[in-house]
C-alpha cells in the first residue's frame, strides 16, 4: 500500500459542450472499502466512472491510485494500471467466443509465432470463470448464444481477469437475477478481501446499504456529501440525492381499485413462447400489475402482447375495434406502447438522436409528399423533451450519451407522443433514480385519469402493491393468483404465490 487511500480524486471536471457533467468533484476511497456512488440520473455518476476507467478524457483535476498519479487514455490502459469497469450497457462482442471477449486486447499472451493458441485461451478463461463461481458458461460458446445475464457474467470475468486494484461496478446488478447478483457480490467480496476497492453504482437503495461500507452522493455533477455505514439511512440518502423531501405519497394515495367497466384489451390463452397460457381482460383506466420470479413467463407475456415472439395460438384483441395483435405493427396502429425490460437493446436506437427515437412511431404524421418535414420533427421532439424534462443538450444528441433515467424518458416520450392508450411497461423503473421513478408513477396516474390502461410488469413488490388496481401473479408460465388493490396486501402474500 502506497498511501492512506487507494483512490483519490481532486477537482475532477468534465463538460459536454455547455453541459457540465462533472464539476470540481473530489472523493477518497480507502483500501478494502466498497464505496457506493449514488445520485439522480444525469447527476454525473457514470461520467465520473468513465473518466476514471479511461473511457472519457477529463477536462481538469487529478487522480491518484495506490498513492501514485494516475491517468488512463483508454480502458485498456486503465486495466493495465489496475482499474477495471463493468459498464451499465452491454459491452460484449456477440460475434466472438466467451474466451475471446474475456481476453480482448490481451490475445498476445496466448500467441506463438504469430498464431493464437485458442486451447490455451479456453483453458485460461475456464479457470477465470470457475474462480468466480461462473462455471455454467463454456469459454468456447459464441456470445450471441448467451442471454443478457450470461453476457454480464462474461463482462465481470473480463474485468477480473487481472485482479484489479479498483473495480468499478456501474449499474450492473439491474440486469441480474438473484443468482447473478450473488455472483457479483462474491466478486466484490474477493476484491475487498484482497485489499482492493470497489466503486459501486446502483439505484437500489436496499442493495446500496447492504453491499457498501460508505456512500458518496452526487447532484448536478457536484459532490453533496459522503455517508458512512451508520449514517446510511435510505430516506436521508433520497433527500440528499434530489435536494428536497420526496412526496409522502410516493405510490398512489388511494387504497381501492379504481377503473372503468369498458374492456380495452382481451387476452385469450396466449402462448408467447409455446409455454405461457394466460387469459385476462384489461379495462380502461386500469393499472394491471403482473409479478413473479424472473423466469415465471411475465416478461415473455409482455412481448407477446405487443406482437413479439411466436404466438402459435391464443388471441390478443384490442377493443372496441376488435383488431387482433399479431405483430408490433398491429400494436402500434392500435395505439399500444411497449417499454421493454431490455431498454438499450430492444426499446431504443442508441446510435441515433433523441429526435429520431421520439419521432419514429409518428413519422407518417410528420411527413408530406413522402418527405419528413424537418421543422415539424424538431418541434415534435422538443415538445416531448420539455414535457418529460429530459436532460440533454438538444434533440440532436445521441441516445448513447444519456443517463439511464433519461433514456427511459425517451422511451416514454416515443409512445406517449403516439397517443398510446394502452401501455405495456416491463420493469419501468428498473435502473433509474428515485426522482425519475416518482415522476413515472405520476405519469401512470395521469394515464389513469385520461382513461388509458397500463400493464406494469415488475420484479419490485412494493411497486406492484403501491401502484396496481389488480395484481396478477405468475409462476411456471401460469397465473396463480389475481388480487384486487387492498391496503392489507403484504409482500409475503405475493411471494407465497410466486414460489
Amino acid at each position: 500500500m502506497s498511501g492512506k487511500y487507494l483512490l483519490k480524486a481532486e477537482n475532477v471536471s468534465k463538460s459536454f459542450g455547455p453541459t457540465r457533467a462533472v464539476s470540481n468533484f473530489s472523493m477518497e476511497v480507502g483500501y478494502g472499502e466498497v464505496r457506493g456512488l449514488i445520485g439522480e440520473n444525469g447527476s454525473g455518476k457514470s461520467t465520473f466512472s468513465s473518466l476514471l476507467a479511461g473511457v472519457l478524457k477529463k477536462d481538469g483535476g487529478t487522480f491518484e491510485v495506490d498513492g501514485k498519479p494516475y491517468d488512463a487514455s483508454s480502458s485498456v490502459a486503465a486495466a493495465e494500471k489496475g482499474v477495471a469497469l463493468i459498464m451499465q450497457e452491454i459491452a460484449t462482442v456477440e460475434s466472438i467466443t466467451v474466451a475471446a471477449n474475456i481476453y480482448m486486447n490481451k490475445e498476445g499472451r496466448f500467441a506463438n509465432k504469430g498464431l493464437i493458441r485458442y486451447k490455451k485461451m479456453y483453458d485460461a478463461a475456464r479457470k477465470v470463470l470457475a474462480s468466480l463461481g461462473i462455471d455454467k458458461i463454456s469459454p468456447e460458446t459464441m456470445v450471441r448464444e448467451l442471454n443478457l445475464e450470461e453476457r454480464k457474467m462474461v463482462e465481470i470475468a473480463k474485468a477480473m481477469v487481472d485482479d484489479p486494484k479498483l473495480l468499478i461496478v456501474d449499474e450492473t446488478s439491474n440486469a441480474l437475477t438473484k443468482t447473478g447478483r450473488d455472483h457479483l457480490y462474491h466478486v466484490i467480496r474477493q476484491v475487498k478481501e484482497s485489499g482492493g476497492s470497489v466503486l459501486f453504482i446502483t439505484h437500489d437503495m436496499d442493495e446500496m446499504v447492504q453491499v457498501c461500507d460508505s456512500v458518496t452522493i452526487m447532484r448536478d455533477g457536484c459532490l453533496v456529501t459522503t455517508l458512512f455505514k451508520e449514517e446510511m439511512e435510505p430516506d436521508k440518502i433520497k433527500s440528499l440525492m434530489v435536494g428536497r423531501d420526496l412526496s409522502e405519497n410516493f405510490y398512489r394515495a388511494d387504497t381501492a381499485p379504481d377503473y372503468g367497466e369498458e374492456v380495452v384489451l382481451k387476452v385469450e390463452d396466449v402462448d408467447g413462447l409455446d409455454t405461457i397460457h394466460v387469459s385476462f381482460e384489461l379495462h380502461e383506466g386500469e393499472i394491471l400489475g403482473i409479478g413473479g420470479l424472473s423466469d415465471c413467463g411475465m416478461h415473455e407475456l409482455g412481448r407477446a402482447l405487443f406482437g413479439l415472439g411466436n404466438q402459435n395460438k391464443g388471441k390478443v384483441t384490442v377493443l372496441p375495434e376488435g383488431r387482433e395483435i399479431r405483430s408490433p405493427l398491429d400494436a402500434i396502429r392500435s395505439k399500444i406502447g411497449y417499454l421493454s425490460k431490455n431498454r438499450d437493446t430492444e426499446a431504443l436506437l442508441l446510435n441515433t438522436s433523441i429526435r429520431d427515437n421520439i419521432c419514429l412511431p409518428v413519422l407518417s404524421k410528420l411527413s408530406k409528399g413522402g418527405f419528413i418535414r424537418t421543422a415539424a420533427e424538431r418541434e415534435f421532439a422538443m415538445k416531448w423533451v420539455e414535457n418529460l424534462r429530459i436532460k440533454c443538450r438538444d434533440t440532436a444528441q445521441y441516445l448513447s450519451a444519456l443517463s439511464g433515467g433519461n433514456k427511459q424518458k425517451v422511451v416514454l416520450a416515443k409512445w406517449m407522443g403516439n397517443d398510446s392508450r394502452i401501455m405495456i411497461m416491463d420493469c419501468p423503473t428498473r435502473g433509474i433514480d428515485i426522482g425519475v421513478k416518482e415522476s413515472i408513477y405520476r405519469m401512470m396516474e395521469q394515464m389513469k385519469r385520461e382513461k388509458k390502461a397500463v400493464i406494469m410488469i415488475s420484479e419490485e413488490l412494493p411497486e406492484l402493491i403501491g401502484m396496481s388496481d389488480r395484481i396478477m401473479i405468475m409462476r411456471g408460465n401460469l397465473v396463480t393468483k389475481v388480487m384486487d388493490r387492498n391496503p392489507e396486501i403484504t409482500e409475503q402474500q405475493l411471494i407465497e404465490y410466486m414460489i
